[in-house]
């Protein structure tokens, strides 16, 4: 497979960076006083498929300094980490860790002297225990502790970082966490799961209250999207398409920004005044992210649906089902490669949201690729980067691009068995090689610098 030609010129100021998370890299799991998240104690369940040792992850809380200077050497302009909040504070309220905060300190310091802007998320899954054991995103009390968190962390960090995550991807801990059982706490609610979808939204309008307390001025979310095809012309498809966009895109996105849920059946099903919440959850943002990964085709129920991830299925008491997306190039996740989905999604979001959508970042896109030597992946990126500049062509604002991921990690229940990384990980060692990809982002990065 050749080199891509060079990209074409993105704007002046655009945003080059990578992403990682606190659970997929960290390890150091019992270090510092660290407390145990929903997340350990799911692994703990042997729910890993590949039996890859979570509490390890990739190192990264002894190696960040490695890994700071693989990101220097990619020319990256900000690095978008998460913060674990069961390190932090590891009762999920009350007592603070000293300790775990000094890490933080350290790793933001080691990002500036280098020049790449931090941009943490404050929640990227991982639950502290108690509270997760108290129900979790069930909970509305989960959302209070939340801002607390975030103003401790705020407190410790916000004279050095300019760029604040609230929550990532509320709607795969909704659905995969508390509605199909497939990832933590292991619920299996289906419908019944739709209160944790408003507490993480009220969590998320509650933190930006707490940032901007603390004179936070760039605050955003990261919320997936994928562009929802229609499979099949029954009535029955259609409704299980719409119904599907509706609950994974439109009822995190509208009530963020709009201050309304997308159906007045959803909005009757959440507790609370949700009223006085949606006044919360609407507050203005300075951005907005994007993860997008692949486009879902969605008709009505069928035995033979396909899951959002690999080997996860719908219930059929689901009045909609998944279906398989032809592509002659899949990820070794499986996944469909439709580069041009995302220019699809953007165009969709600027035309759905008008002058309520602020400025766009793609704060994940990415994909599963073996090898050293990983043309597909490069490949990948080009093509979605092209997508995304068309889409910008378009008049879609987008300020930066981040790719999953900076290194392999632990892909959640796919454990080690997925390779997302610019960088590869030896598990057994934790040696870190970059790929021939490395290479190509950091040349793309430094071509679109030279032009301006």
């Amino acid at each position: 497979m050749s080199i891509p030609p060079p990209l074409p010129a993105f704007p002046p100021g655009f945003l080059w960076g990578a992403s990682a998370s606190a659970f997929q890299t960290e390890g150091a799991a019992d270090t510092d006083g660290k407390g145990p998240s929903g997340w350990d104690a799911f692994a703990a369940q042997g729910r890993i498929k590949d039996g890859a040792d979570a509490s390890r992850g990739t190192g990264f809380h002894a190696r960040y300094r490695e890994d700071v200077a693989l990101l220097a050497g990619l020319g990256a302009d900000a690095f978008r980490f998460s913060v674990s909040w069961p390190r932090v504070v590891p009762g999920g309220s009350g007592r603070v860790s000293a300790a775990g905060l000094d890490f933080y300190d350290r790793l933001v310091d080691e990002l500036c002297a280098h020049g790449i802007t931090p941009a943490p998320t404050l929640y990227h899954w991982d639950t502290p225990l108690p509270l997760d054991e108290a129900g979790g995103w069930l909970n509305r009390d989960t959302a209070a502790r939340f801002a607390e968190y975030a103003s401790v962390v705020a407190e410790r960090l916000a004279d050095r970082v300019p760029m604040w995550i609230t929550i990532n991807e509320p709607a795969e801990v909704t659905l995969l966490g508390y509605a199909l059982g497939e990832h933590a706490p292991g619920k299996q609610l289906l419908f019944d799961a739709l209160p944790a979808a408003h507490h993480q939204l009220l969590a998320h309008g509650l933190a930006v209250q707490a940032l901007r307390a603390a004179g936070v001025a760039n605050i955003g979310i990261a919320v997936s999207h994928s562009p929802v095809w229609t499979a099949g012309t029954s009535e029955e498809d259609r409704f299980g398409a719409e119904l599907y966009d509706t609950i994974t895109n439109w009822m995190f996105a509208d009530p963020i920004l709009t201050g309304r849920y997308p159906d007045e059946n959803f909005a009757a099903l959440m507790p609370g005044p949700v009223a006085e919440d949606l006044a919360v959850i609407s507050a203005p943002l300075d951005w907005y992210g994007v993860n997008y990964y692949h486009p879902m085709l969605v008709g009505a129920p069928s035995n033979n649906a396909l899951g959002d991830f690999a080997g996860v299925g719908m219930p059929a008491e689901l009045p909609f089902g998944l279906r398989d997306i032809a592509s002659d190039e899949r990820t070794d996740f499986g996944w469909p490669v439709v580069p041009d989905g995302l220019r699809e999604l953007l165009v969709q979001l600027k035309d759905r949201f008008g002058d309520g959508l602020p400025p766009l970042y793609i704060t994940e896109n990415g994909c599963s690729y073996d090898g050293l030597d990983d043309p597909r992946r490069i490949a990948f990126l080009d093509a979605h980067l092209r997508s995304l500049h068309e889409a910008i062509g378009a008049g879609v604002d987008v300020r930066g691009y981040f790719t999953w991921s900076l290194t392999d990690n632990i892909e959640w229940v796919e454990g080690a068995s997925q390779r997302f990384g610019l960088v590869h990980v030896d598990y057994e060692t934790l040696e870190r090689t970059p790929k021939a990809s490395y290479a190509w982002y950091r040349d793309a990065v430094a071509a679109q610098k030279s032009q301006h």
